[in-house]
């Protein structure tokens, strides 16, 4: 089985003051769910994986779905507020076993989780 990385920008939504950190970013409580998402119901071969930074800022929050032989798919502009990051979570995991299940990698935007679907980066094609 392929390895399947769910990258996620720990830097998005971040706030420091002095260079130090006041509280968790917005990425990183992200990551945070989709962990505990994953713990609960593991997508097998999916790893998830804290990255410094993905390069989307102005696009923030943002996570990056890659494996061999597949499109990667960059996401921003997630919405990571207490009201909406169970919401994101879940619709981000929907799309994790998605993208699993297909051969190449793509999923159609009828099939992609709503939340989703307008918040498309970049879609690169495999090498």
């Amino acid at each position: 089985m392929n390895r399947h990385v769910l990258a996620v920008c720990t830097s998005c939504e971040s706030a420091h003051r002095m260079k130090q950190a006041i509280r968790k970013s917005g990425g990183e409580r992200l990551l945070e769910q989709l962990q505990t998402l994953v713990r609960a119901a593991p997508i097998e071969g999916l790893s998830i994986e804290p990255h410094e930074c993905l390069g989307a800022c102005d696009r923030a929050c943002a996570i990056a779905f890659n494996a061999p032989g597949k499109y990667i798919y960059l996401f921003g502009d997630l919405p990571v507020d207490d009201e909406r990051l169970e919401s994101t979570a879940t619709a981000v995991t929907t799309f994790a076993t998605q993208y699993h299940a297909k051969p190449d990698g793509t999923i159609s935007y009828i099939k992609c989780p709503e939340l989703l679907k307008k918040r498309v980066v970049a879609k690169i094609p495999p090498l």
